[in-house]
């Protein structure tokens, strides 16, 4: 069955190419939610004297404050996290709450640094890229099983920034940690592959692909499971930490998008490129 599955590779490629264009055009239509620490704004935890519904306290700040961006990020009786679009003065800050609360925690970031964390955040993926793919040439002296390696590992993480965009996930230091993360984890798995099928001679060129199939979906498997336990316990349990429950969300995604464009996209260019061979 899999010999079957792997002569229909222009099936194969053809799956992932597809998924990961509409990803693209979700992500160009949809946009994607930048976190405080990448668009500037404010992050303020609150102790609140009584509950308060989220779209009223919202209110309230937005008028004492004449801003247009205020939003609630988690109500939790009467501890509140929240963001604003802009930076605020701390004491005018608790001066809005009008004596309803106090300020645990208050963190600003204004424009010029988040200028810079969008400038190192491009910098961090330009040499992710770089290295990972002069490490694939470097490793298999053959241009397109490099290729494919590296177009899977694009793939899987255009494929999770669109699940973030559809999910409403913000792009931030920490989800941007999680995407470079993929690229390693994609690399890992394409790797595997590649080198299983093309280095070794023992066996079918099928029996090849089927051993490091098992391999690579048990590493997927075991990943994807632990970030769902991660991503629902700290929903459940500490629904505070939006952090961690971002990065399971990116991870899952990516982890999911890797079993595609590795053992759909990367198997079938690998056969292609040995029907090409010969």
């Amino acid at each position: 069955m899999l010999e079957k599955f792997m002569d229909n590779y222009k099936l194969l490629i053809a799956i992932p190419v597809i998924i990961t264009i509409i990803s693209a055009g979700l992500i160009a239509f949809n946009g994607l939610e930048e976190g405080i620490d990448l668009k500037g704004g404010s992050l303020a935890v609150l102790k609140m004297n009584e509950p308060m519904a989220s779209s009223a306290l919202e209110n309230q700040l937005k008028n004492a404050l004449n801003i247009d961006e205020v939003k609630v990020m988690s109500n939790e009786g009467k501890d509140v996290t929240l963001e604003m679009g802009v930076e605020i003065n701390s004491s005018a800050f608790a001066t809005a709450l009008a004596g309803k609360g106090e300020v645990v925690n208050y963190n600003a970031v204004g424009p010029v640094l988040s200028e810079e964390a969008m400038i190192q955040i491009y910098w961090a993926m330009a040499f992710a890229f770089l290295f990972m793919a002069i490490t694939v040439f470097i490793i298999f002296r053959e241009f397109v099983p490099s290729i494919a390696v590296i177009l899977a590992a694009l793939s899987d993480i255009i494929i999770a920034i669109a699940g973030m965009s559809l999910f409403n996930i913000p792009l931030s230091i920490a989800s941007v940690g999680a995407i470079l993360m993929l690229i390693g984890y994609s690399v890992d798995t394409d790797i595997l592959l590649t080198t299983r099928v093309l280095r070794r001679r023992e066996g079918k060129v099928v029996d090849r692909a089927r051993e490091a199939m098992k391999t690579g979906m048990t590493m997927s498997i075991t990943a994807i499971a632990s970030m769902v336990v991660l991503y629902i316990v700290t929903i459940i349990l500490i629904p505070e930490a939006s952090t961690l429950s971002n990065i399971a969300a990116v991870l899952i995604f990516g982890l999911v998008a890797d079993i595609l464009t590795t053992w759909f996209m990367n198997l079938g260019i690998i056969r292609w490129y040995m029907e090409w061979k010969r």
